[in-house]
């Protein structure tokens, strides 16, 4: 049976395993009973300040301990979580904290002068709180800590109530608030556990921002569910840190973004030390890829220098992330994104008139089930736009197969119309990913004064390769049909991209209209 809401999945996941490792941060051990604890205390500590329930509080930290100890102190208090990106600059932070009313910012020493100037400019943000020691009226999170926790037990959770309002990506423009629930959230994170086959025995490193709906659920609330552990890292800029870490901790599964694994996929090293580095990873049983469309090439080259599995999923923030995955025993497919997780997440593909469409055929992936979000906070248009009947319409365009694997084309608005044909920027990716020159490919829709809208690639070589525009465009006639071909290729030394590694088209797009 699961919990009723996120703060009892802690509290019973400390019954069960209270002296077993939660957290390791660095030399930094927390049991789930001290971070049971602190979380209760800390919870306390909010409701004596003035939080209410269904408050709004903005998480603005790194990844740290003090991330998931005030994530589940927040919800404990019946509270709102509004995780913000911390690399946003301050108003990028302050639209999210306007938009969302946010009363108080838990941050750290780092950002408490943004935050001090956001607090002056909103009127809803009453209360900064620090993990570090502060100055003036900034209050420190340790010495909130409130140890008359049984004010904890009179408050009313249910598994419907708002949990977290995570704001998404914004690709496409401003970021909405997507609205979880607590069923949302914990029903996703046992179906994930169930599909990806982790137990309490496991150790999970978390190597992405914690802010990001991926992380969480798959870093986070899916190992506390099941009283795992948790390795969290700071950063992913040392990969030679993160080694030590997975050989130290014994790292059982690792969870990353396409852009990390192509990396680890194109090592050059010596055969002596490549198969060293094979037994580095050695602790690791499984490596899941999600947040982005991982290339059909990446996922077959990582699995062949490091002999581990590699999942692919598919997730999108409004669905508490996860969708589907490629099961870890029975047939994986490459550029598939696999099966739903779950029977009880239901997904069909359909046209512009909603009706179902066969197999093989191209058309919106609609998504229905017990992980698809509450609506959009405060845009009841966004919401109706989004939701209908019950199904979360994603804006990506998809397709099965016979045996009922999922295949994403690209996004809807992403789709080229050359002359009245449906040209899907990934097939184009995929193509341009198999070129052994090529690290990074991005295809947008652009419009041409003689041509209407064409295909333009946007090309990042690898170190130490050439190439010209006309050996790329020769090696994709040979693969393609022509009206899916390019009409200019751009050579580019990096490509942007949002905070889990995602390359922004909507960028690209912008660039090009301003020439």
């Amino acid at each position: 049976m699961l919990p009723n809401h996120l703060g009892e999945l802690l509290t019973l996941s400390s019954r069960k395993h209270p002296h077993r490792q939660a957290i390791i941060f660095g030399s930094k051990k927390i049991t789930y009973h001290n971070l049971n604890e602190l979380s209760n205390q800390i919870a306390s500590g909010l409701i004596e300040l003035g939080i209410n329930k269904q408050d709004k509080v903005a998480l603005f930290l790194d990844n740290c301990p003090e991330f998931v100890i005030s994530y589940f102190a927040i919800l404990k208090a019946g509270a709102v979580v509004v995780p913000i990106n911390y690399m946003f600059k301050i108003e990028e932070a302050k639209q999210i904290l306007e938009d969302s009313s946010a009363k108080a910012i838990i941050t750290s020493r780092s950002y408490i002068d943004m935050a001090e100037e956001l607090r002056l400019r909103l009127d809803s943000l009453k209360f900064i709180i620090s993990t570090a020691k502060t100055r003036g009226d900034v209050i420190d999170l340790h010495k909130l800590r409130n140890p008359h926790t049984e004010r904890l037990n009179k408050l009313s959770i249910l598994p419907n109530d708002l949990a977290v309002i995570l704001y998404t990506s914004g690709t496409t423009g401003f970021p909405k608030g997507a609205m979880l629930s607590h069923y949302n959230l914990i029903s996703n994170a046992y179906d994930s556990s169930q599909v990806i086959k982790v137990s309490h025995k496991d150790t999970v490193i978390c190597i992405l921002p914690l802010f990001h709906s991926f992380a969480a659920t798959v870093c986070m609330n899916l190992p506390l569910l099941i009283g795992a552990k948790i390795v969290i890292m700071k950063s992913i800029k040392s990969f030679k840190r993160i080694i030590r870490a997975i050989r130290k901790n014994r790292v059982s599964l690792f969870v990353g973004i396409p852009s990390i694994f192509n990396i680890l996929k194109d090592f050059k090293l010596p055969k002596i030390i490549g198969s060293l580095l094979i037994r580095l990873f050695n602790p690791v049983k499984l490596c899941v890829s999600g947040a982005a469309a991982l290339p059909s090439e990446t996922l077959r080259g990582f699995e062949k220098k490091f002999r581990i599995p590699l999942l692919e999923g598919y997730g999108l923030t409004e669905a508490s992330p996860v969708v589907t995955l490629n099961p870890l025993y029975g047939k994986r497919k490459a550029g598939s994104i696999g099966l739903s997780i779950s029977k009880n997440i239901e997904l069909k593909v359909v046209d512009e008139q909603g009706k179902t469409l066969k197999t093989r055929e191209v058309g919106e992936l609609l998504v229905k089930g017990p992980n698809v979000m509450l609506g959009y906070y405060n845009q009841k248009e966004a919401t109706a736009e989004t939701i209908k009947d019950g199904w979360l319409y994603t804006g990506d365009m998809a397709k099965f197969d016979a045996e009922g694997y999922c295949y994403i084309a690209g996004r809807k608005k992403e789709m080229v119309n050359v002359r009245g044909l449906n040209v899907y920027p990934r097939e184009i990716e995929e193509v341009l990913y198999h070129n052994p020159k090529i690290k990074e490919a991005a295809v947008i829709g652009i419009i041409d004064k003689h041509k209407g809208e064409v295909p333009k690639g946007f090309i990042v070589l690898k170190e130490g390769e050439s190439a010209s525009e006309h050996e790329i465009l020769h090696y994709l006639r040979e693969r393609l049909a022509p009206y899916k071909i390019p009409k200019y290729i751009e050579f580019r030394d990096s490509l942007p991209k949002n905070s889990t590694g995602k390359i922004l088209k909507r960028l690209l797009q912008d660039e090009e209209r301003l020439r």
